[in-house]
């Protein structure tokens, strides 16, 4: 048992090695200094919706009050009865200087009902340069500007961009699922670029009308979980750059309980582990406050493992803090509500839920039950 116990603390050790290179990176991301784009095309940004959600008008708008010249947001829903409808046509009331249209077609064209929503919307946005943007994504003022100068990098195939999560609800299931996006995944994806991947985030797609043409269009991508992910691979394949923009948005974080926390975080466990099974299988590593709590008990509680975990704890909170003082600037938020206090739960939880992707393929997304199995996923109900 002590043998493993030292295999455990070298674990914590590569794990907040791991955690202090995100917080470098992320600070070489919010220092990168950016120029405006030499040109301003017209952009429609879709939004496809589903739903009431927390925080949703608020998220919407965000987008209505971009400081770019010319640009149109087409709000799609499927039902005529969904409440989200009523937000939409709020912000086009709120909103008369935006060009806003609205789009309510129930064409399902597939199981990803997401993108089936956006293929709806495809014929209502009258501008070349798209952005696709989830419903809960705050952007900032020059959202559209970032993601233009980004685009117009010679290579440039596509541009995605970076988040973090803000708790809608002062409660411990919204904050813990603030930390995971702000402290893991964020730091994650930085470290993943300067290893060399292009990852495609579906919280942020801009790309010219002609390579979405290129690459296949939107059809066949109704079978596919990922469908971002999808989305990058298609544009590498042409030898094009999936670059990532110099700006950071914030998603929200509604759940209220842990097990639509669960629901959520069980679903982009089993998507990756569909795409890339070994590395997310690895991904149970990168957690040391977990690996930290497992030394303690394997060695029987020894004083050295106690001071391991107390040194995990403090080096995991000073490096979490320092991401969110780091990004706190550009997103124009006072706090991004996740308490360091539920570091080590946040931890063990993600351990758990690595683990537990592994056992089922059932996701639920939006109340619709989907298999997130390679290739194609299909609706259940």
């Amino acid at each position: 048992m002590t043998g493993l116990a030292y295999a455990l603390a070298l674990v914590t050790g590569l794990g907040l090695a791991q955690c202090l290179a995100g917080w470098i990176l992320v600070a070489r991301f919010a220092a990168r200094v950016t120029t405006p784009p030499a040109r301003f095309p017209p952009v429609t940004i879709r939004k496809p919706l589903c739903g009431d959600e927390p925080l949703l008008e608020e998220a919407l708008a965000s987008c209505c009050c971009q400081t770019y010249p010319v640009f149109q947001i087409v709000f799609g829903v499927q039902d005529r009865a969904d409440p989200a409808l009523i937000v939409a046509q709020r912000l086009r009331d709120r909103f008369p200087q935006c060009d806003i249209a609205i789009v309510v077609d129930d064409t399902p064209h597939g199981p990803n009902r997401k993108v089936a929503n956006l293929i709806n919307m495809l014929p209502s946005a009258r501008h070349d340069v798209l952005v696709i943007s989830d419903s809960d994504l705050h952007v900032r003022l020059n959202y559209l500007e970032q993601l233009v100068g980004a685009l117009e990098v010679p290579g440039t195939g596509l541009v995605t961009a970076v988040f973090v999560g803000v708790a809608a609800h002062r409660g411990w299931p919204a904050w813990l699922g603030a930390n995971q996006i702000s402290h893991v995944f964020l730091p994650g994806v930085l470290i993943a670029r300067a290893m060399g991947r292009q990852d495609c985030l579906g919280s942020t797609v801009m790309l010219q009308r002609r390579m979405l043409e290129e690459i296949g269009g939107l059809q066949p991508l109704v079978t596919q979980l990922a469908e971002d992910n999808v989305l990058g691979q298609r544009v590498r394949e042409l030898g094009l750059t999936v670059r990532l923009a110099d700006t950071v948005s914030a998603v929200t974080v509604p759940e209220a309980s842990l097990r639509a926390l669960w629901q959520h975080e069980i679903r982009w466990a089993r998507t990756i582990r569909g795409l890339v099974p070994i590395a997310h299988a690895a991904s149970t590593f990168q957690h040391p406050l977990f690996s930290a709590m497992m030394a303690f008990v394997f060695s029987g509680g020894a004083r050295w493992s106690v001071f391991l975990f107390a040194f995990a704890w403090a080096v995991r909170a000073i490096s979490a803090r320092g991401i969110d003082g780091t990004l706190l600037p550009k997103l124009g938020r006072r706090t991004l509500a996740a308490p360091y206090l539920l570091l080590p739960l946040r931890d063990a939880l993600s351990v758990v839920e690595t683990i537990a992707s592994y056992w089922g393929n059932e996701v639920v997304w939006r109340g619709h039950k989907l298999t997130a199995a390679i290739g194609a996923p299909k609706l259940e109900g």
